[in-house]
Parts: structure tokens; C-alpha cells; sequence
């Protein structure tokens, strides 16, 4: 039986395969999307850190309305967060001590020590915004490397998110400028 000049099995198989087309753009879609990360306040996987700009999209907290802050470092989960009023306030992506190099576990207390820059010519590497809290200018929170001119070394910043310092606390730039002028002398420091 015909209809419309075309038989009725080749219009139900044409049918079938358009609603088969229309089905496989839905799941391609829905799977690219998935791929893609949802930008919320918190920082991103260690996939794809941003190194140069703060670590969430909101505001750094203000120190002074902070109760009882403190700083706790995962090295675990490779992520510094910023506590007080009972609560993580801002949580940073970082980089602690690789295996050969690991960054000291407990529990201190940040010191008098703290600078723009610095450069260890034995290591061959520097950073900026530096704030010391083991070792009095030792085991420092800094920003990711810099050679010896004081530019940044973007083979190393790019590692951002996994452990790779030589037993420091690396943080984006940003964070670590932040650090540098906000947190103050004998904050506690966990790092775990």
C-alpha cells in the first residue's frame, strides 16, 4: 500500500532513523556537556588550575571580622582552606612538598618572617609573596616559582594541584599576595 507516492515501510524506516539521528545529537550533547566543568565558587579540580588568579570566584575573606582563624593545609586533597567564625571561609588550590622533598605534617604557627620575593640559587628557584610559618624563612607559603630574574617558571606553575615544591606551600599568585598581606603573625597552621 502506498501513501503519498511512497510505500508505508519506507516512511516508518525513514521515521526510525531520523528519530534515531535526533536521539544520538541528544546523548552527544548531554556527554560533551558533561565534560565540561560547572563554574561555582570553589576551586577547580587540579586539572585545570588557574595559577595566576585567586582560587574561588568570590572574595577573599576579611580577616578581621574572622573569629578564631585559622589555616589548615590537605595535603591529600592539595588545598589550603581558610578557616574561622567555625567554618572554612575560603579554601585554596596549592602545591605541597613532592615525595623526595615532602612538606612537614603537625601543627604551627605562622612567623615574623615574610617578603616580596626571594631566590635559592641552590634549588635554582624564587617566588613572591612569601610568609614563612616553620623553619623562620625555611617552610614558607609563596606563590608558584620564579627563575632567577623573578619570572615565573610556567612549566612549574602548571603543576599547581599536585605535590611538587621542595616543601613548601605554592599557592596561585593572587592567594599568595593575599597571604602575604593579610594573614598575620602567629596564625595556627595545620598542615595534614
Amino acid at each position: 500500500m502506498f501513501i503519498g507516492g511512497m510505500p508505508r515501510m519506507k516512511k516508518f524506516l525513514v521515521f526510525i532513523v531520523a528519530i534515531t539521528a535526533v536521539c544520538l545529537a541528544a546523548f552527544s550533547v548531554r556527554d560533551s556537556m558533561a565534560g565540561q566543568k560547572k563554574t561555582t565558587g570553589t576551586p577547580n579540580d587540579s586539572s585545570n588550575v588557574s595559577w595566576q588568579e585567586p582560587s574561588e570566584t568570590k572574595a577573599y575573606p576579611k580577616w578581621k571580622n574572622l573569629s578564631k582563624p585559622w589555616i589548615y593545609v590537605s595535603i591529600k586533597q592539595q588545598k589550603v582552606y581558610i578557616h574561622g567564625n567555625g567554618k572554612v571561609q575560603y579554601i585554596m588550590n596549592c602545591s605541597t612538598g613532592s615525595k623526595s622533598s615532602p612538606t612537614p605534617r603537625g601543627t604551627f604557627h605562622i612567623q615574623h618572617e615574610r617578603g616580596l620575593s626571594f631566590y635559592n640559587a641552590s634549588s635554582k628557584e624564587g617566588a613572591h609573596y612569601w610568609v614563612s610559618w616553620l623553619g623562620h624563612g625555611v617552610y614558607l607559603f609563596h606563590s608558584v616559582p620564579t627563575n632567577k630574574r623573578g619570572q615565573y617558571v610556567v612549566s612549574e606553575a602548571n603543576k599547581l594541584g599536585t605535590p611538587a615544591s621542595h616543601g613548601c606551600v605554592r599557592l596561585t599568585i593572587s592567594d599568595a599576595k593575599w597571604m602575604y598581606k593579610t594573614v598575620p603573625y602567629h596564625t595556627k597552621v595545620v598542615v595534614h
